[in-house]
């Protein structure tokens, strides 16, 4: 069985910092492209950030470059996602998601088969 599952979310204050990770299990996913997608309350699922399988390909939305870097270990099944200078915007829960294999790094959210529950984020004022 395949499963996402993210970690690393939680509660901070406006302007620190939280990583995200995203383990998998049940298949090899060195050869997707892994993204990271967020979804507040009250509003539709919204692309964060991809990378593609090898890491040397990055997108990111535009709300969170410079602040954000998404980043993949291929020995390990995990892809990461460090938040620096957060925002209360930033609220949301974060998911993780991988596309099937060969695929490159994609925004859109209907490319990635396989997603994970979420993790909460919550930036205070």
């Amino acid at each position: 069985q395949v499963q996402l599952v993210e970690s690393g979310g939680g509660l901070v204050q406006a302007g620190g910092s939280l990583r995200l990770s995203c383990a998998a299990s049940g298949r090899t996913f060195s050869s997707s492209s892994m993204g990271w997608f967020r979804q507040a309350p009250g509003k539709e699922r919204e692309f964060v950030a991809t990378i593609n399988w090898s890491g040397d390909s990055t997108y990111y939305a535009d709300s969170v470059k410079g602040r954000f870097t998404i980043s993949r270990d291929n020995a390990k099944n995990t892809e990461y996602l460090q938040m620096n200078s957060l925002k209360p915007e930033d609220t949301a829960v974060y998911y993780c998601a991988a596309t099937r294999s060969l695929l490159g790094a994609t925004t859109r959210a209907y490319d990635y088969n396989y997603w994970g529950r979420g993790t909460q984020v919550t930036v205070s004022s």
